[in-house]
């Protein structure tokens, strides 16, 4: 396995902490709070159910321990207001980070701040030179994140296979921001 980042990154107010399998009743207590939220968005949300988010908390302890992708609850106050992690699903040196926060907490700046918790634990990985976000065109709210974060736009594309949720209009567009040390 490869060096994990740490199982909790401040990212003031909020916190992020790995996921563990007792957050079941509160990750899926937050799904079902969000579930119009997210949607348009996330095609897994829809059939989110306890069973479901049972699964989802044992294959982050799996991919945690692989190295395959490092997930966390994003918290505040000890609450679970939503989820966000990286991935190691876009090639070699590349994480990619995805995220998402419930409807009652967005606007604050906590997704901002915990994405930049996660490039902090991103450049301190080794093999990792950049990262990543992806998300539908027509997701204005994805788009802010990477955009006030310093990212550069590298591509808008027609997703494959089309738009998958009910908010997508099919074309995915694509962030990296470089890790590499300044000159």
């Amino acid at each position: 396995m490869d060096i994990a980042p740490p199982e909790l990154l401040p990212a003031h107010p909020a916190v992020l902490r790995r996921w563990r399998r007792e957050d079941a009743e509160a990750l899926h207590r937050v799904i079902c709070e969000s579930r119009e939220h997210l949607v348009p968005w996330m095609p897994w949300a829809a059939g989110q159910g306890p069973r479901e988010t049972d699964g989802y908390l044992a294959r982050c302890d799996e991919e945690w321990a692989s190295g395959e992708a490092y997930m966390y609850a994003l918290t505040a106050g000890g609450a679970v207001l939503g989820s966000c992690g990286l991935m190691r699903r876009i090639g070699p040196g590349g994480l990619e980070i995805g995220y998402w926060i419930h409807p009652g907490w967005t606007g604050r700046g906590l997704v901002t701040r915990s994405v930049g918790a996660l490039i902090t634990a991103a450049r301190a990985l080794p093999g990792v030179d950049h990262v990543a976000v992806h998300h539908d065109e027509a997701n204005t709210a994805s788009a802010a994140v990477p955009r006030r974060l310093g990212f550069t736009e590298i591509s808008r594309n027609p997703a494959e296979g089309g738009p998958v949720t009910p908010g997508e209009n099919g074309v995915e567009v694509v962030w990296h921001l470089d890790l590499a040390p300044a000159p």
